[in-house]
């Protein structure tokens, strides 16, 4: 059973935020196992950093990698990793306006009629927003 898991490195989010790209920067992969592709990460020092840290994972439902970063891609920008060198060729890098999931909170909380739409976005919040929108 494939899962989708959502990793974040607190260092490539402070590059990135230095660089222009957004401080929300997410890495997305599918894999068997969620916790063994963390540790990987930060052995393989992927995208130059070793504080990698899973977000959330998910089940993935029969979607391979390939379908589901196409899928993601079509919503959010996938970081070029030939563009910026310091992602060392990692894909699956994406970076996520926070309004995006904000209207996407928004909208789900209002169609299942809950009485609070305040929303606060935080990294669990983006993390689902990506798993769902990786397995449409």
């Amino acid at each position: 059973m494939s899962v989708i898991y959502v990793a974040r490195s607190k260092g490539l989010c402070e590059w990135a935020g230095d660089v222009g790209l957004t401080k929300h920067v997410f890495k997305v992969g599918v894999t068997e196992n969620a916790k063994a592709a963390i540790k990987a990460l930060n052995d393989s020092r992927a995208a130059g950093q070793d504080d990698w840290t899973l977000v959330r994972d998910a089940d993935a439902g029969g979607v391979t990698e390939t379908e589901a970063l196409a899928r993601l891609a079509a919503k959010e920008k996938a970081v070029d990793p030939v563009l910026y060198p310091r992602l060392k060729g990692e894909g699956g890098v994406f970076k996520v306006k926070p309004a995006n999931v904000e209207n996407h909170v928004l909208v789900k909380r209002a169609l299942a009629n809950e009485e609070n739409l305040a929303v606060k976005i935080g990294n669990a919040e983006i993390a689902a927003y990506l798993i769902e929108n990786a397995r449409r």
